[in-house]
């Protein structure tokens, strides 16, 4: 015997209804999971910004050094003004003995050192020992020509200045007038080298003097 079904009851034409209201209610499910996801995400990074956002404000406030204290005031000078009518007394008290412990200081003279005097003219001239012929032999022994001045021909005389000391010591030799090519310089380093003169005497005494002496340079 067969079973008759109602035509309304039959699942089998609506079975394709069915499968399409239950992919769509997938659907459904999985994009409201996707979305209630993605709000909590945004919930939870909008918290985290929000902390670190309060972090960065918070600024502890800097403490500020108490000011220095006030320097000390100047001290001020009084001034006593005396007026002209007021007479001031000095009273100095001298004590006119005078002990065996007292000091008396003594002052010394300067002594003022007059400069020597130097005669060019005296009474009794220097002299090289053994006199003019003796100075002459000497000159002749003890210049040497230059080699300069023979090479160049040059003759003629130089004079030479000097000072006699009261002891007859030579100093201060100066050429007067020279003729060059080292002739000046020969004369000198022969004259520097002469032997104690005899002083010059005025009145009986040794005084200093002021003495020129020419020497000839001749070529042979």
């Amino acid at each position: 015997m067969e079973a008759k079904k109602s035509p309304e009851a039959d699942l089998e034409k609506r079975k394709s209804s069915f499968m399409l209201v239950g992919v769509l209610t997938a659907l459904a499910v999985t994009l409201v999971a996707f979305e209630w996801t993605a709000f909590e995400d945004k919930i939870e990074d909008m918290g985290a910004l929000q902390l670190d956002f309060l972090e960065e404000e918070v600024i502890p406030p800097s403490a500020t050094p108490p000011p220095p204290p006030p320097p000390p005031p100047a001290p001020t000078t009084v001034l006593e003004i005396v007026e002209d009518e007021v007479k001031v007394e000095d009273k100095v008290v001298i004590d006119e003995e005078v002990k065996e412990d007292t000091k008396v200081e003594v002052q010394q003279r300067e002594e003022v050192i007059e400069e020597e005097q130097i005669f060019t003219i005296v009474e009794d001239m220097p002299a090289f020992p053994g006199g003019e012929a003796e100075l002459f032999k000497y000159l002749g022994k003890s210049i040497k020509y230059p080699q300069m001045a023979q090479d160049a021909g040059i003759s003629g005389v130089v004079y030479v200045t000097f000072v006699v000391g009261k002891d007859g010591k030579i100093s201060d030799a100066k050429v007067l007038r020279g003729i060059g090519g080292g002739c000046d310089e020969e004369a000198m380093r022969v004259v520097r080298a002469m032997p104690t003169w005899k002083p010059g005497k005025q009145r009986g005494k040794a005084v200093t003097v002021q003495y020129n002496l020419p020497i000839r340079f001749t070529l042979r």
